[in-house]
């Protein structure tokens, strides 16, 4: 089944999604995407290896991140909280409702908050940006439960997590950098349940070539994109999320009603 055209799809599409990832936490949803419309590997397959990718990146990820200082632990900690009871209440989710219907709300989240984003008045100085924090990020219930929401429809639709963690931290006045290593964090708890979850109704035999090509791309993307994204500015780095938010979430946006 993995034959080397697959392979080369599988090595690249990873590469690219991970460097993504690293840079900026958007575009892990393109992943099953890939491997259900142009692999035809099934559904629940293909979220299965997804979200095992997401957990093995989102690990070294996490490593690259905190060297660089761009995690906040305690604040990450109150999220994962809420998202690992998330992550399991999508894949049961993932079960009982349409998946397009979950899908259509995470892109018009992404969407709005690819806009509030764009439209954030911008500061080259992260303690005046600190300083731009609203409440809600202090308030630990309100953090756990934008963990597991977030997680919920994560875990559900197969968009890996920082899409939707991030640009909600961002317009909530996190610092954008600080923002994605929190995300990528967070990618790995809900990553967890949900591999494990898809994986119990997976079957994966004579697939073992093309799991393990998967994983060493994505982590050298996400590896990449994690050093690429120390060098960028700022603001620069906000207008990629933004953008990448906006034109993703209004493609999907497109393709779901098309089909």
């Amino acid at each position: 089944m993995s034959t080397p055209l697959m392979i080369l799809i599988i090595v690249l599409s990873n590469l690219v999604v991970g460097t993504l990832i690293g840079i900026s936490g958007i575009a892990g949803f393109l992943l099953p995407l890939i491997y259900v419309s142009v692999l035809n590997i099934p559904l629940r397959d293909s979220l299965a290896i997804s979200f095992l990718s997401f957990l093995v990146g989102g690990m070294f990820g996490t490593y690259s991140y905190w060297k660089l200082g761009n995690i906040d632990f305690k604040f990450a900690k109150l999220l994962s909280i809420g998202s690992i009871i998330g992550a399991i209440v999508g894949v049961r989710l993932n079960m009982m409702i349409p998946v397009n219907t979950a899908k259509l709300l995470l892109y018009i989240v992404v969407l709005l908050s690819g806009i509030s984003i764009l439209l954030r008045k911008n500061s080259d100085a992260q303690n005046v940006e600190e300083s731009n924090k609203t409440k809600i990020l202090e308030n630990q219930i309100f953090v756990i439960a934008i963990g597991f929401i977030t997680a919920t429809i994560c875990a559900l639709t197969g968009a890996g997590g920082p899409i939707l963690v991030v640009p909600v931290l961002t317009i909530l006045g996190m610092n954008i950098k600080v923002a994605v290593g929190v995300a990528i964090l967070n990618q790995i708890i809900i990553a967890l349940p949900s591999a494990l979850g898809y994986f119990s109704q997976s079957d994966f035999r004579g697939m073992i070539v093309f799991i393990i090509s998967s994983l060493i791309a994505h982590v050298i993307g996400i590896l990449i994109g994690a050093r690429i994204s120390d060098k960028i500015n700022v603001n620069v780095l906000k207008k990629i999320v933004s953008t990448l938010s906006i034109s993703s979430a209004l493609y999907m946006i497109i393709a779901t009603f098309i089909s």
